[in-house]
C-alpha cells in the first residue's frame, strides 16, 4: 500500500500526524480517515475507547468514531464514553459505506455458507444475506472478520468488507454493493484535545453536549424550552438511562449555532438552570453533507 499506518512505520510518525480509527487495516473507519484526512497516518485500535486514549495519552492527534448509520442506527458504545473523556468533538465526517462480500481465492457465491462481520455490517445487508441464506457471525470488526477468513483458509466462509481489505489481505471480491440501500452512510466525529477555532460570524456550526435534567415532572420540557424561546434548532436528541435503577436519563444532543452566539448562549443558561448536569463536548463546523448529499465535497471544513 502506498499509505502506511501508524503501526507500520514503527511508531516513529509524529503523533500531530496521525489519526486513530476502532478496527484493523482496510476497516470502514480506516478509510474514512484516508478520505476525511488523506495527510494524515492512521492508527488501528481495538476499541473506541483506546483510539480516543491514544488522543488523550498524545499519540495521536485525532480519533475518529462511527456514532449513526442511516440503515442500521445508532452506533453503540460511545455514549458511555462520553461523560467521561475530556477530549472535544471538532469535526464531523459522513463516509459512504460500500460493503463487499469476501472470501478466498477460489471461492464462490455456492461454496460460502457462513459470512462473518462486525454486527453493523451485518445489518446493513441483511437482504442480501437473506436471499442468499448465509449464516450471520458476528464479529468484532469487518477488517478483522476479513483477516481472520485469510487465516483459517475455510472457502465455505466469507466476511462482509471493504474493497481495501480484501486487497490488504488478498481476498477475492466476491459480490460489490451489497448494503440494502444505496443511501447507506455512516457518520462519524472527530475527537481532539484541543478545542476548534471557530468564527461563528463566518462559519456555519454545530454543538454537542450532554445534560442530565431533575427528576420531576416537565423537567425536559422545561429544560429545553430556552432553546425554541432563543429560535435556536435542536438537530439531535437521545435519551440514556443512567445508574442502576433506572430512574433518570442522560441526554445528548446537538443544536445548531456556537456558544458565544446570544441566542446560543441563553438557550444553555437556561438549560443549566433546570439540570443537574451539563457537559458542553464541542462546537464544530456544519458538514455540506447536511444540505447537499453526496452532491457534496464531505472532507471536514470543505
Amino acid at each position: 500500500m502506498a499509505r502506511q499506518t501508524a503501526k507500520t512505520r514503527g511508531g516513529k510518525a509524529a503523533a500531530s500526524n496521525i489519526i486513530a480509527f476502532q478496527g484493523e487495516p482496510g476497516a470502514n473507519s480506516d478509510m474514512a480517515c484516508r478520505a476525511a484526512f488523506p495527510y494524515m497516518t492512521t492508527l488501528p485500535c481495538p476499541t473506541f475507547e483506546t483510539a480516543m486514549g491514544a488522543v488523550q495519552a498524545g499519540k495521536a492527534e485525532l480519533a475518529i468514531i462511527p456514532v449513526e448509520n442511516s440503515i442500521a442506527g445508532r452506533v453503540a458504545d460511545l455514549h458511555s464514553l462520553l461523560p467521561h473523556t475530556k477530549l472535544k468533538i471538532v469535526a464531523e465526517h459522513f463516509q459512504r459505506v460500500e460493503h463487499c462480500l469476501v472470501a478466498l481465492p477460489g471461492a464462490s457465491l455456492k461454496s460460502v455458507k457462513t459470512v462473518k462481520s462486525h454486527v453493523q455490517a451485518l445489518a446493513q445487508c441483511r437482504n442480501f444475506l437473506k436471499k442468499h441464506r448465509f449464516e450471520p457471525l458476528v464479529h468484532a470488526d469487518t477488517a478483522g472478520a476479513a483477516r481472520e477468513i485469510a487465516e483459517i483458509g475455510d472457502p465455505s466462509v466469507g466476511a462482509i468488507a471493504s474493497s481495501l481489505a480484501a486487497r490488504i489481505y488478498n481476498l477475492k471480491v466476491l459480490a460489490k454493493n451489497i448494503e440494502d440501500a444505496d443511501h447507506n452512510t455512516t457518520r462519524m466525529l472527530v475527537f481532539s484535545q484541543d478545542e476548534a477555532t471557530l468564527d461563528w460570524r463566518t462559519v456555519q456550526c454545530m454543538t454537542a453536549f450532554l445534560f442530565r435534567v431533575k427528576s420531576r415532572p416537565a423537567a425536559l420540557y422545561k429544560a429545553l424550552g430556552g432553546f425554541a424561546t432563543n429560535g435556536v434548532n435542536i438537530v439531535k436528541l437521545e435519551s440514556y438511562l443512567s445508574g442502576a435503577r433506572f430512574e433518570q436519563a442522560q441526554f445528548y444532543a446537538e443544536v445548531e449555532g456556537h456558544p458565544e452566539q446570544r441566542s446560543v448562549h441563553l438557550a444553555f443558561e437556561e438549560l443549566g438552570f433546570f439540570s443537574e448536569e451539563l457537559k458542553l463536548l464541542g462546537t464544530f463546523p456544519t458538514n455540506p453533507f447536511r444540505r447537499k448529499g453526496w452532491d457534496a465535497p464531505t472532507r471536514p471544513g470543505t
